[in-house]
């Protein structure tokens, strides 16, 4: 910026910030010093400009706050129109008696051009308008005002604490929230102030009325007797100039309280008020009936059949042209999506936002075809339902699309960017699984199923009940889709659990346990801690449900030189009972498999040399255990009744994470984790050597020790 273009800058910065204390000076002087005629009417006229310029402002605003200055500006103007009434006062009570243009040439003009020369003409023609602006519009935008001021400030906590929540859960950023409080602030502060500057309105209509009678009385007094006038030229010349003298400032006042008015009853919009307006009327089901009722009002006899037919017949061509452009509107095709550019690479081509992703090849695309009914997305909906219910946390939704890199018929599942699972299906056929129950064989395609592993026919449509009659379980394509991930959501679900997902559950238990989450956090545990401890559990199949249990259980076990690995397992103690609960009814026993007492010792032993290691346990040994444990769950897991491994509190996270890629439904427990008064059943204590399995019931801590040598 050039030196010449700075100085222009300043010089209209100072300009400007002089023109409302120029204004306010000629405010006064006005008031305390005669002016002539010829400034009279240059007040005058500038009076009614500012005016229509605010009416103007106010029409056009989109909300409110928009004309935030309105307030202010009232002010100033109504203190205009009262130094002029005071000015035009003077001129009229000391020059009157000289002629009607004594008082400057627009008095003259309201009060024979406007009123016809006629005082009492002028004095009915006032008192309508008076009545108009302060009966009407001024009481009325008044009301409005009184009431918006109230409700805004009685919103004002409600609207801060709002803001307070979406800054806490991270909807907005503190520069956002700092924006919307001053919105806030100045909203309150707008219909505070509107509530008392409807009342200069009120003041001024009846300051109008008041300078009305005084130059009246006042005129006739001062024409009779200073200067000599007979009482009915005295009257006929000063009414006429009081009359136009008022109705010169009365307009204007007119003007001010419809934009008033047209501020405080406008509702929150994107549009301008005229915008606004001509939207809401623009259905021509509206202007039908109106067409309709003005055609009868025509044809009755004794009434103006020209002038009501002729609005008939204009109400119903804008109902046929609103009709038409409707009709046109809607004919029209959808605008279509601009052509991507292959030189520009946005941020969406590079990142999906998803965590579940299922993607398609081009022959499943009829199974997500709405055209078709999609019965994928259905079972997905409800499988994301019922694992919701299930887990304790909204699943995130699963983002469908196709992959033309995949076979046709294979699909693809992925969790936080991860393949976790894929396979083929056929959509035109069904898959038979094999029950462990069959009569009989039908002929298909072999395959496995993608969840449980086991033998499977791929069959077509019309074998439905031969493979039923022969001790198949059918199930169609969706299903096996939907089952697969049903699957691997539940195995993951500590992967879809973050920072996002544990402030929501903190918020939504708050409110009916708030001392509880004040005192778990951010005092005791931070948000992090809780997400980190909340995706351990979901790790290990442990839902969360019973939320406010495990915040209790939080609380209670929580120490500040705690690590991460402690508190979980502090935790794990402390609900025992809902990870119970959810592998055998509350009246029969827990079947569990233990491990002999000397190989406890030993892994205690490795968990002491081997500190924070990962895996301390030596991979021989560990190798040892897994296939003696697999070998005595196998009757159990023959039989499908759940089970759990049962260790001490020291070997139990090293053990869970041996057992995790084995046996990953099942539960690794430790010994504290069982509730007092729960039976179990010791089906295989598991030593140095292979185990032989026992199926007779034991009270809680009887573990048999057995070897076989």
């Amino acid at each position: 910026m050039s030196p010449a273009q700075v100085k222009a800058k300043i010089w209209m910065s100072a300009v400007k910030g002089a023109v409302l204390p120029f204004a306010t000076l000629m405010v006064v002087l006005f008031m305390m010093v005669p002016v002539p005629a010829i400034m009279l009417d240059i007040g005058f006229i500038t009076n009614i400009m500012i005016s229509l310029a605010v009416l103007m402002v106010a029409l056009n605003a989109a909300k409110p706050l928009d004309f935030s200055s309105f307030p202010t500006v009232l002010l100033f103007a109504t203190l205009l129109r009262l130094a002029l009434n005071v000015a035009s006062t003077r001129v009229v009570l000391v020059s009157g008696h000289e002629g009607s243009d004594a008082a400057g040439q627009v008095i003259e003009a309201f009060g024979h051009f406007l009123i016809g020369g006629d005082y009492v003409v002028g004095i009915f023609v006032f008192a309508i308008l008076m009545i108009i602006n302060l009966v009407v519009i001024t009481k009325g935008a008044g009301r409005v005002s009184e009431v918006s001021a109230r409700f805004t400030l009685d919103a004002l906590p409600g609207k801060q604490m709002a803001i307070d929540a979406d800054l806490n859960a991270g909807l907005m950023t503190p520069e956002e929230a700092k924006i919307r409080r001053a919105e806030v602030a100045t909203e309150a502060d707008f219909y505070g102030s509107m509530d008392g500057a409807s009342k200069f309105v009120k003041g001024d209509a009846v300051a109008g009325i008041l300078i009305l009678v005084i130059n009246i009385v006042g005129g006739i007094i001062l024409g009779v007797v200073s200067h000599k006038l007979a009482i009915g030229e005295a009257a006929q010349t000063y009414i006429i100039l009081a009359i136009g003298d008022a109705l010169v400032a009365q307009i204007p006042a007119l003007l001010l309280s419809i934009a008033a008015a047209s501020i405080v009853t406008r509702v929150k919009s994107e549009q301008d008020l005229g915008s606004q307006v001509a939207g809401q009327f623009g259905s021509g089901k509206s202007w039908v009936p109106v067409a309709a009722i003005l055609g009868f009002l025509g044809i009755l006899p004794g009434m103006p059949h020209i002038i009501i037919l002729t609005a008939a017949a204009i109400a119903g061509g804008i109902a046929w042209q609103l009709r038409k452009a409707s009709q046109k509107k809607a004919a029209e095709p959808a605008p279509a999506p601009p052509v991507p550019n292959p030189a520009i690479i946005e941020w969406d081509d590079v990142s999906d936002g998803a965590i579940l992703g299922l993607e398609i090849g081009y022959g499943l695309i009829s199974l997500v075809d709405e055209r078709k009914g999609a019965p994928l997305m259905a079972r997905i909906t409800g499988i994301r339902r019922q694992l919701s219910k299930e887990l304790g946390f909204v699943v995130p939704m699963v983002r469908v699309k196709d992959n033309l890199a995949l076979e046709p018929n294979q699909y693809r599942i992925t969790i936080a960017g991860v393949v976790v699972g894929e396979d083929e299906i056929w959509p035109e056929d069904l898959l038979a699984l094999d029950s462990g129950a069959l009569e009989g064989t039908v002929a298909g395609r072999m395959a496995k199923d993608p969840t449980f592993g086991l033998d499977a026919v791929w069959i077509a449509q019309g074998k439905r009940s031969e493979a039923v009659v022969a001790g198949y379980t059918v199930v169609d394509p969706p299903t096996v889709v939907a089952t697969h991930l049903n699957q691997l959501i539940a195995m993951n679900a500590s992967e879809m659990f973050g920072l996002d997902e544990a402030r929501k559950l903190l918020d939504n238990l708050k409110d009916a346990a708030p001392q509880l989450v004040d005192g778990l956090t951010p005092g005791t545990l931070t948000l992090t801690q809780i997400s980190a401890l909340c995706r351990a559990l979901l790790s290990e199949g442990i839902a969360l449900k019973d939320f406010r249990r495990i915040c209790e259980a939080m609380v209670d076990a929580a120490r500040p030189d705690m690590s991460h690995e402690q508190l979980v397992e502090a935790v794990r103690q402390r609900i025992g009972a809902l990870i119970i609960q959810g592998l055998v009814p509350v009246k029969m026993p827990l079947p569990v498999i233990t491990l002999d007492g000397d190989l406890e010792g030993l892994l205690a032993q490795a968990m002491r040399v081997a500190g924070d290691a990962k895996h301390p346990i030596e991979p021989a040994l560990a190798n040892r255990i897994v296939e003696a444990v697999i070998h005595a769950a196998r009757p159990l897991m023959g039989q499908a009744r759940a089970f759990a491994i049962v260790t001490s509190p020291v070997a139990r996270r090293a053990l869970a994470r041996l057992f995790k890629p084995h046996l990953p439904e099942t539960p690794v427990l430790s010994f504290l984790e069982i509730p007092d008064g729960k039976g179990v059943e010791v089906v295989a204590v598991v030593g140095n050597e292979r185990p032989t399995p026992r199926h007779d019931p034991a009270p809680r801590h009887e573990h048999t020790r057995e070897r076989v040598a």
